[in-house]
């Protein structure tokens, strides 16, 4: 099989973490660098949790690159620790003092522009956190979108139920602007996993225990950073007793990776044009799907809705069997 180019765009929490050890142990998809933005935690962490991802899987080889450390337009407040206080749970206790040496010097935009324009149409671009390099990118480059082979990305909503705000998914209301320009802007194919359908593609917890059980030092490796986080607790999302959707584990991120590594996974999808809302108190950020096309747009994304699960479980489990 042909190698299949990517770039990782990430604000490298433990989901996207499991998202970039699934692109890792794909034996057909060639990272080309992986780009930094903040999000889950500040972008210096980000850049260090994704050196800490790619070390454990022995790829310290891709390049990192260190992007937007708040969004396009508005003032950064930073979130609350899903993810514990550094994306990774809070369990790492010696951090790499010369990491910054280890972080490519030139900019994650400029580096994701170069890479896409040494690679026509060649380079498949998955969109993990706020969407604020993409934006930078097709501000400092307005052809950017139409170099790329496709683009995937975690975020945004189906119904306007929210995970942070009321009707706001949290990589889309992180930057709102952002995630408006690269709906509106970036008319290659474009593939959105949802907030909606990772929750209502889950798995189950007897699933999360034989992932991380597994005898691999990745395997070991997210069995420690989950250690401690309420996110990946059984009993927190029994006691959340959430509204929408039953307690279940769900890794967001993979569920992007998961389709750009293999299309068949993705079973069912909404084709219709999108929006951003970026008015208002209560729906800034909520993604609006235009099923009718009332908007008259063009451009069409596809809105992911079914899972083919066992195909899905099968990319997780192999992502936490390496290095081999």
């Amino acid at each position: 099989m042909a190698k299949k180019f990517v770039i990782i765009d990430t604000d490298c929490g433990i989901d996207d973490a499991q998202a970039i050890m699934m692109a890792l142990a794909a034996p057909h998809i060639q990272v080309l660098g992986i780009t930094c933005v903040f999000g889950n935690t500040t972008v210096e962490n980000v850049c260090q949790n994704v050196q800490r991802v790619l070390s454990v899987c022995k790829k310290n080889q891709i390049p990192v690159f260190q992007g937007s450390a708040g969004p396009l337009v508005r003032a950064h407040q930073q979130p609350t620790d899903h993810f514990g206080t550094d994306g990774l749970g809070d369990v790492i206790e010696h951090r790499d003092p010369q990491w910054k040496e280890k972080i490519q010097k030139e900019h994650a935009v400029d580096a994701m522009i170069r890479l896409v324009s040494e690679n026509l149409n060649q380079v498949s671009l998955v969109a993990l956190g706020p969407l604020t390099n993409l934006a930078l990118a097709v501000r400092l480059d307005p052809h950017f979108p139409q170099k790329l082979k496709d683009l995937f990305i975690m975020g945004g909503n189906m119904e306007g139920k929210g995970n942070v705000t009321l009707c706001a998914e949290f990589n889309f209301v992180m930057d709102p602007e952002s995630a408006y320009i690269v709906l509106e802007e970036f008319l290659c194919p474009t593939h959105l996993a949802t907030w909606e359908y990772s929750c209502r593609n889950a798995l189950t917890w007897e699933f999360f225990e034989e992932l991380i059980g597994q005898d691999a030092p990745a395997a070991r490796f997210m069995k420690m950073l989950t250690s401690k986080c309420w996110a990946y607790s059984k009993e927190a999302m029994m006691n959340k007793r959430d509204v929408y959707f039953g307690p279940a584990f769900v890794s967001y991120d993979a569920y992007a990776m998961a389709a750009c590594i293999d299309g068949s996974v993705v079973t069912e999808y909404i084709e219709c044009p999108v929006r951003v809302e970026l008015q208002g108190e209560i729906g800034r950020g909520m993604l609006a799907l235009d099923r009718i096309n009332k908007m008259q747009k063009s451009h069409r994304v596809c809105v992911m809705s079914k899972c083919d699960l066992v195909k899905f479980s099968q990319l997780l489990m192999e992502s936490l069997r390496q290095p081999k």
